[in-house]
């Protein structure tokens, strides 16, 4: 933190600076309109018109800006007063380029380069190169003085360090809106779940009371010379029952436990905190045995408790062909949430035999050039019978907090066919839903 001297010492030097660089009251309103308007349009479109509208306004010069686009991390032109050739999102001509200095084009344009703050270049959501957050060009003129240049400089100054602060604060608020997309995560995928413990520990109890029972009758008995038969058979049977009741709770325990370690690893790790995303840690692994089965084994009790059969044949491909190079922990909470909303909404159908029926099935298919010539994807899916959504909602089940009309009053948030597009996508593949016979289908497709 700057001591109260320190800054005193700034003032005076900006004060010095300001009356070297001599600005005519015309340059000077330019800048000072400059700061109070990029206040006042918060939307970053309207920044970037802002940006080449001063110099129109005040010296009627035209301009373009060039910004790097964040997801290539390329220059693109993003703004522009003229209606010419130029077309938006595409990246400058070959004789515009960052510089050190300000320079003229053979088109006798200005270029001059916008850089970011050099102490917070990292914290910026994209990379660069020597600073360089973009390009303002002004045109058209020829050699200008000195001061002309000057001032243009300065003006681009102004230009980039508006555009870091508003590029940290978007950023900011992504992390911000991440965090709480990860609370729902945590709470959809680990608090929920986690209410089974009760249960399993309700259990136990119940199996140690009765264990302690009849470790009382045998001490009772052991103090006797005999013990009749049929008695000791019959507290045998309760002890070996009730052992045999432990060992299953035991390892519904461990199951459990099992599964929420590797959903709290997966969901708090330290670089979803760090990026402000969903950060991958993948590995090849049998879809099949890593991932699909143990989530089946946790909802299995639930599907035949309500009365929901399993066609388990995964498409009928040998199990040892399912290899996938995937996180397993955030692909294990796909097929969580496919699992759990197949237990809400799966309901009885009538098939064209005249059955009644109630069922899910889970498989894969290969699809042959899915991403592009050579790169095929992998298609897995969970179906579940029941009526079809409706058409005008199948757009939107995806996005975060969407429930359709079908929920009635079945519980939910509308946050887990958001989560799982969000891991698939970050996987490099795409989420979608069918609506086939008897009921819903719903899928993702990784790369291969």
């Amino acid at each position: 933190m700057a001591t109260l001297n320190y800054i005193l010492e700034r003032i005076e030097s900006k004060k010095l600076d300001f009356t070297e660089y001599n600005f005519v009251q015309t340059e000077s309103n330019a800048l000072t309109i400059f700061f109070d308007l990029a206040q006042e349009f918060e939307n970053i479109e309207d920044f970037h018109k802002l940006c080449i509208a001063i110099p129109k306004v005040f010296f009627n010069l035209d301009a373009r800006l060039y910004l790097i686009d964040p997801k290539i991390n390329e220059l693109a032109l993003v703004s522009k007063t003229e209606e010419d050739g130029y077309e938006l999102r595409t990246p400058p001509p070959h004789d515009v380029m960052p510089n050190d200095y300000p320079y003229y084009t053979n088109n006798k344009s200005l270029v001059l380069t916008i850089r970011g703050k050099k102490l917070l270049i990292d914290k910026l959501p994209f990379m660069t190169k020597d600073d360089v957050l973009g390009l303002l060009e002004i045109y058209p003129l020829t050699n200008m003085g000195p001061h002309q240049e000057l001032f243009f400089e300065k003006y681009a100054n102004r230009i980039g360090f508006n555009l870091h602060n508003r590029f940290l604060f978007e950023k900011n608020i992504e992390h911000l809106r991440f965090i709480r997309f990860l609370v729902a995560d945590i709470e959809h995928n680990i608090i929920a779940p986690n209410i089974a413990y009760r249960f399993f520990i309700k259990h136990l109890r119940k199996k140690i009371v009765k264990n302690v029972e009849v470790e009382k009758l045998l001490n009772l008995y052991s103090g006797k010379e005999s013990i009749d038969e049929m008695t000791m058979e019959h507290l045998l049977a309760e002890l070996t029952e009730n052992n045999r009741g432990l060992m299953e709770e035991l390892e519904n325990i461990e199951k459990h436990y099992k599964n929420m370690s590797l959903f709290l690893e997966t969901l708090l790790r330290r670089s979803h905190f760090d990026k402000g995303q969903l950060t991958l840690l993948t590995k090849p692994c049998n879809i099949n045995k890593d991932v699909v089965q143990p989530q089946l084994d946790r909802f299995i009790e639930q599907f035949k408790k309500m009365g929901i059969s399993i066609d388990d044949r995964f498409s009928g491909i040998p199990d040892e062909e399912v290899i996938s190079v995937v996180d397993v922990g955030l692909i294990a909470q796909v097929y969580a949430n496919l699992f759990s909303n197949a237990i809400k909404y799966t309901e009885e159908v009538l098939t064209q035999t005249g059955e009644t029926k109630k069922y899910i099935a889970y498989g894969r298919e290969v699809i042959k050039d899915y991403f592009g010539a050579g790169k095929d994807g992998i298609k897995y899916n969970v179906f579940s019978t029941g009526p079809h959504i409706n058409p005008e909602e199948r757009e939107k089940i995806f996005e975060d907090e969407y429930r359709g009309s079908n929920v009635s009053n079945r519980p939910g948030t509308g946050h887990g066919l958001s989560f799982i597009k969000n891991v698939v996508e970050i996987h490099g593949g795409t989420v979608g839903y069918e609506a086939t016979q008897y009921g819903n289908n719903f899928f993702f497709i990784l790369p291969r």
